[in-house]
């Protein structure tokens, strides 16, 4: 007998229906993946044009300094919060207003009379900071829910697709605008590109959020007590949960140093590009940029293709390899290779880059749904952390000592974390039970919920949560 529900197992177009479902959510998802793009565009150019308008205005470099460590404390803080408010409130609402609130700030900044610039600069840098996070984490956490399991590397892999190209045109044509049309009409730019994706996030059926972390409320509470307490009682639970997880945490820690071995690359890039060419220093920069985001789109495409054709994704032994890959070339680009040769370390640097960034996303989503807001949310908030840090000691040790001193023991100490990251997971992996009980066996000795043996075994390494059991 059918079900109201739909076709059975055994009914022809169950299959079909499927498929059809399957090809309407990645429809939608391309859309918001490029309404994610044109706002990706924005943030990159405003990265650009307010840094500048900054030292215009203010005629301090201390003051660029000042607007991005309130950039990036707000991402800091907005980190902390993000699990509790996708706790309360659905991931299209969240991504949607985080939009709004960008475009609304800007609008600000261009009406503000010339006596409240610089408040409205320092309200810009909050706004951006924090709004940029709640979107990011909001979009990722949600993956899993709006394109299904087995189809979050494919869907991780196009938004950083997508973020890559607007980051080349963004930092590309910033120059250009500004001296082309003024701040003002780059401000306007940059409100529209926020107000196109707020629309496209409005119009598309977006799941994921409001109330995972209820699920976990005390048992016989009513339901509106389990909402009051949801959001302060999973906070602490998301710690605990790394902390349990030792190869999650430490997975986690990771990325936040690896955040802080970026820093060294971003801020040694312009004085080792002077020191190639002090007449026009751009050029380096900009060309390194460039291939490098050609190296990370590329292997998106790789990436995509091998998940399509094998339906396995890259999992944690990719992101801790491709992190060693990254920063071992980082360090390469200010060895003072000839200039082909960087180019190729550039590309190199931007594929391995692109295979963390899906393989580190994708192993978080396989988190029950209760924790994995928290868990991208503490990672935002240690990436922040690593990359606001890393960005005071590396402009203190470059006024002492040469880029590649510096690149070196930044991305030397993310080379030294992924090693013991990796010896972790290979650890783990030796220690999984043998049988016929195999990896369930042991989640269920280790007193997993069967929902989170379903959803995989993040801490262990394994491929994101992929083997399930059966029976």
């Amino acid at each position: 007998m059918g079900s109201a529900d739909g076709p059975t197992a055994e009914e022809p177009d169950g299959g079909s229906r499927k498929t059809r479902d399957t090809a309407v959510s990645e429809r939608r998802f391309r859309f918001l993946v490029a309404g994610y793009a044109v706002s990706s565009y924005g943030t990159f150019l405003n990265m650009v044009a307010l840094n500048l308008f900054v030292y215009e205005t203010t005629g301090r470099a201390l003051a660029m300094g000042l607007f991005m460590a309130v950039r990036l404390a707000s991402g800091f803080v907005a980190g902390l919060v993000v699990g509790g408010l996708l706790a309360r409130f659905s991931a299209k609402s969240i991504m949607l207003w985080a939009n709004v609130g960008q475009g609304a700030v800007m609008l600000v900044l261009i009406l503000a009379p010339d006596s409240l610039v610089t408040g409205a600069l320092m309200a810009v840098s909050v706004v951006i900071g924090a709004c940029g996070t709640l979107f990011m984490v909001a979009l990722r956490s949600s993956i899993p829910e709006m394109v299904g399991e087995d189809r979050r590397a494919w869907a991780n892999s196009l938004s950083i697709t997508g973020r890559s190209m607007a980051m080349v045109a963004g930092f590309a044509s910033a120059g250009v605008v500004v001296s082309l049309v003024g701040y003002t009409a780059a401000f306007l730019l940059d409100m529209a590109t926020f107000v196109i994706c707020a629309v496209t996030v409005a119009l598309l059926p977006i799941a994921g959020g409001k109330g995972a972390g209820s699920e976990a409320g005390a048992s016989g509470a009513g339901k509106g007590e389990k909402a009051e307490k949801s959001g302060p009682r999973w906070r602490p639970v998301a710690f605990l949960a790394l902390a349990a997880a030792p190869g999650l945490g430490l997975m986690v820690a990771l990325r936040g140093v690896d955040a802080f071995g970026s820093s060294s690359h971003n801020a040694a890039l312009p004085i080792y590009s002077t020191s190639l060419d002090a007449s026009n220093p751009a050029v380096f920069v900009s060309a390194f940029w460039c291939v490098w985001a050609l190296g990370n789109i590329g292997a998106q495409q790789v990436i995509q293709r091998y998940t399509q054709r094998t339906g396995k994704t890259v999992g944690a032994l990719g992101f801790g390899y491709g992190t060693v890959v990254m920063s071992a070339a980082f360090i390469a680009a200010f060895a003072g290779f000839p200039l082909a040769v960087t180019a190729v370390i550039a590309l190199i640097a931007g594929a391995a880059d692109g295979l963390t960034e899906v393989a580190y996303t994708s192993h978080l989503q396989t988190l029950p749904a209760t924790l994995r807001g928290h868990a991208f949310g503490l990672s935002a908030t240690f990436e922040n952390l690593g990359f606001g840090v890393g960005m005071i000691l590396v402009a203190a040790a470059l006024d002492r000592f040469s880029p590649l001193a510096v690149v070196g023991w930044s991305h030397g100490a993310a080379i030294v974390v992924a090693a013991v990251f990796l010896l972790r997971v290979a650890a783990l992996r030796r220690a999984e039970p043998a049988g016929p009980m195999g990896r369930a066996g042991g989640a269920g000795r280790a007193g997993l919920r069967k929902e989170e043996a379903v959803e995989g075994r993040p801490d262990r390494g394994d491929r994101d949560g992929a083997e399930v059991s059966r029976g």
